[in-house]
């Protein structure tokens, strides 16, 4: 029987998370060993795996990006292909290439405390060959969606539609929209960003939506950034024009909760000079809830806006009553004709990429831990996760947790300890869900996710300066934290 591999850090997933885990590791724990492991053929997660129309960031990417490697492209809201080649150039630059193993896609993971490791079940996607192997510690950077499947509700009548029914994240290679009329069913970021690509050579474009979203241009180059690198240089550029977007992202996000009226009216007044005179903006552009009780849809250089204007692209907002043979029909009873319809419907939120974690033979239900830090779960020994902001770019948080994971394995390498279980000493602690987000594709499945506290360690910050002090600047031990040597040998 052949030996089973042991390594002292498993990341799962090698898309923006899992590639700046393995950066943190490489440069600040050069002797752990690491591998990551990824399901799909190809590193880059969501950025290699949709190829939808369009496809862009809608966070700048001096902030999106790693704190440790400059956006050195003129264009701060930038497509697919170039955060893809950012992405593996960062990989490459870091020697982490060798590290990432494709096609390896765990299934479960089971801590054993008399031998205080995990046991890992990988399945090989192009063989379907189960293998094993352990590690120290699990560090899952799987994101929080689904790759196999969005999310598409259920339309009466949808076997009737005589055209192809698409969904973004299934986007099909020879799918030719030109000359055609298309109806995006949809309000979010993926609509948004659809409806002005498909526009360029579609008959007419129509995004159906049920209810509006807040929608705000913003423009593709940042000409502050650009003068600040040819003044300061790549390096400095990138610091100053970073900590000048943080601020900006946290003042317009605190303005929004503050001041909702005050946000909304003036999101309603850009919108209005957006868009044609007498344009029925409140009809298809003023929310029910509040600004950034969901994000905002960021649309570079107004493009959306633009393709309204002229003519190429239309909103109607109503209810879909079924599909039929040329389109659907709405609630009102109008009929939209269309050719190809693209259900810009969301996505189906999984955690933890979906791992079945058991501690001891026990399963792991997740509604019933509470997250530490952000970063980890009640209970569970060694095991970390890696989820961004849902108010600001993603990656801002990312590189905290990486950094304050590298501090925690160092201070256990310091003191001599192998384990490292978080655990609620106040069992009367008030939880709230771990994502308090009103966004549809999150409150599908709230209740499968899990918990936050009121207070530190177990409240989840959504504020990047408040993380810092926390993940950079805190303390890694703490009284949440128990701390313990293997009973036995590893």
């Amino acid at each position: 029987m052949s030996a089973v591999e042991h390594l002292d850090v498993l990341i799962v997933g090698a898309g923006i998370s899992g590639i700046g885990a393995g950066r943190y590791l490489r440069t600040e724990l050069p002797g752990r060993s690491f591998a990551i492991l990824e399901a799909r053929a190809a590193s880059g997660g969501t950025w290699d795996l949709f190829r939808y129309p369009g496809i862009r960031s809608d966070s700048d990417l001096h902030t999106f990006g790693y704190e440790f490697k400059p956006w050195r492209d003129e264009e701060s809201i930038a497509s697919a292909d170039r955060i893809l080649a950012y992405l593996r150039e960062t990989a490459t630059e870091n020697g982490l290439d060798a590290h990432i193993r494709y096609h390896h896609r765990v299934v479960a993971a089971a801590w054993s405390s008399a031998e205080a490791r995990w046991s890992v079940e990988v399945e090989r996607a192009d063989t379907g060959e189960r293998t094993r192997l352990t590690a120290g510690w699990l560090f899952c950077a799987g994101g929080y969606y689904r790759y196999d499947e969005g999310f598409t509700p259920h339309f009466e009548g949808r076997d009737r539609f005589a055209g192809p029914i698409v969904h973004p994240q299934r986007w099909p290679e020879d799918l030719d929209c030109a000359g055609k009329r298309v109806l995006v069913i949809g309000s979010g970021a993926t609509a948004v960003t659809l409806v002005p690509a498909l526009a360029r050579t579609a008959a007419h474009v129509t995004m159906l939506q049920r209810t509006p979203s807040y929608v705000m241009p913003v423009a593709k180059k940042d000409p502050v950034a650009n003068l600040l690198r040819r003044w300061l240089g790549e390096e400095r550029g990138y610091r100053a024009t970073r900590r000048k977007n943080i601020a900006q992202q946290r003042a317009v996000w605190r303005f929004c909760q503050r001041f909702p009226k005050a946000a909304r009216r003036l999101i309603r007044w850009v919108n209005t000079r957006q868009l044609p005179a007498g344009y029925p903006v409140d009809e298809h552009f003023n929310p029910p809830y509040g600004p950034w009780d969901q994000r905002l849809c960021a649309v570079p250089d107004g493009d959306l806006f633009k393709a309204i204007r002229r003519g190429a692209a239309s909103v109607v907002t109503e209810r879909i009553a079924t599909f039929t043979e040329r389109g659907v029909l709405l609630a009102s009873g109008t009929e939209l004709a269309a050719d190809v319809i693209v259900t810009a419907t969301g996505l189906n939120v999984q955690a933890l990429a979906g791992l079945a974690l058991t501690v001891d033979g026990t399963p792991v239900r997740l509604p019933e831990t509470v997250a530490y830090k952000g970063m980890m779960l009640s209970g569970v020994p060694n095991f970390a996760f890696a989820i961004g902001y849902t108010n600001s770019s993603w990656t801002l948080k990312i590189g905290l947790l990486c950094e304050h994971f590298c501090r925690l394995l160092a201070h256990m390498d310091a003191t001599g300890t192998t384990v490292c279980r978080p655990e609620v000493s106040d069992p009367d602690m008030p939880t709230r869900p771990f994502l308090d987000f009103a966004a549809g594709y999150v409150q599908r499945v709230v209740d499968q996710l899990p918990r936050q506290g009121d207070r530190m360690p177990w409240l989840t910050s959504m504020d990047y300066h408040s993380d810092v002090k926390l993940l950079r600047n805190g303390r890694v031990d703490d009284a949440s934290l128990r701390f313990s040597r293997a009973k036995v040998s590893a």
